[in-house]
């Protein structure tokens, strides 16, 4: 073996062992459960819901169906055009109609500011329309509650093809925020820590405002903590299509990826320049069946993570080039659309 082929071998093999310890933060020991437990009849959930009719329906049945409800669930219809409002009525969530946009909010952090002022219970939980409580659910999440803020990332329900492109998408979502980040889908809190970290009207201007109300909480001594989902809540990210999944992912990730702490971020990048060494390997030096072998071990690893944060079957991982492939591509297009313009759900948002 020539010495441009050992060195390449090196390297693949040093990212691909970077990539369990990737593997080990989302396994890593659950945190110690809060002295002062969440108690499901003092909770809020607050559900901020903007042309969510074919979402909203799953997630309050969810909820409604645990062992032990919750004791209020508060829907903000922020400005839909569809039945949203109708449907939260008719499924018995508490409704309001969300206020005009003021100046310097966005959308979500409007209502959910909204829900949590009307809300009454000792603890807010703040969950986004396309989830829903898996049975049993909710007693879990309270039963890992450590206090303070914590959130979980949902199980990614995949269903159609397109959707395995979200694959490294939502493996760096979760690997760059456990475990002392927040996700954007949930948040549990107690109220006087969410008042004292002064709620969403202190990231209102945000998109990725779970990322900046997680700096706001440790800066006010509010302890944060995150873990996978698992099995008690699941979502499915952008169901209508390509389209939908690109604008969707685009919107958001060069910002969150400036959330990421630096040393994590290195650590993901290496990881995923490692996965692109072996067909390039092979194409380059020649010597297929060695880099044939390298390739099948960084499958496997891939599978295993996907497997980890949703349903993504092993032929995703056999053939992890295409949406790591798609990852840089659409990851390109946010960083150069950082700070224009782009449109979301009928309004026109300005990337953080």
């Amino acid at each position: 073996m020539g010495p441009f082929l050992i060195f390449g071998l090196a390297l693949a093999l040093a990212f691909w062992a970077a990539g369990w310890r990737l593997w080990r933060l989302l396994h890593a020991a659950p945190a110690r459960r809060a002295t002062t437990p969440a108690a499901p009849d003092s909770l809020s959930v607050i559900i901020p819901a903007r042309d969510e009719e074919h979402n909203l329906p799953r997630l309050l049945r969810s909820l409604q169906s645990q062992p032990a409800p919750p004791g209020e669930i508060v829907v903000v219809d922020d400005g839909s055009t569809d039945r949203t409002a109708a449907i939260a009525r008719e499924l018995g969530a508490n409704l309001i109609n969300s206020r005009p946009l003021p100046e310097g909010w966005r959308g979500k952090t409007w209502a959910c500011h909204q829900g949590a002022r009307a809300a009454s219970g000792r603890w807010l939980l703040f969950l986004d329309a396309d989830t829903w409580l898996e049975p049993g659910g909710l007693a879990g999440i309270l039963a890992l509650y450590p206090g303070g803020a914590f959130s979980l990332a949902p199980h990614h329900a995949v269903q159609k093809p397109y959707e395995r492109l979200s694959l490294f998408f939502n493996l760096s979502m979760v690997l760059g925020t456990v475990p002392r980040g927040l996700f954007g889908p949930m948040l549990l809190v107690d109220r006087a820590s969410y008042e004292r970290a002064g709620g969403h009207e202190a990231v209102k201007g945000f998109i990725l405002e779970n990322a900046r109300l997680a700096q706001i909480f440790r800066a006010r001594d509010v302890p944060t903590r995150s873990e996978p989902g698992g099995r008690l809540l699941s979502f499915r990210m952008y169901p209508n299509g390509l389209r939908e999944l690109a604008a969707g992912w685009t919107k958001a990730f060069a910002a969150g990826a400036g959330q990421t702490p630096q040393g994590r971020l290195l650590l993901i990048v290496a990881w995923k320049i490692g996965l692109m060494l072996p067909p390039l390997g092979w194409l380059l030096t020649g010597h297929g069946w060695i880099w044939a072998l390298v390739y099948l071990l960084c499958a496997l690893q891939v599978g295993l993570l996907g497997r980890a944060v949703g349903n993504f079957r092993w032929g995703a991982a056999l053939l992890y080039p295409v949406p790591l492939l798609f990852f840089f591509a659409l990851f390109a297009r946010s960083a150069l659309r950082s700070g224009r313009a782009v449109q979301w759900k009928g309004r026109e948002i300005r990337a953080d």
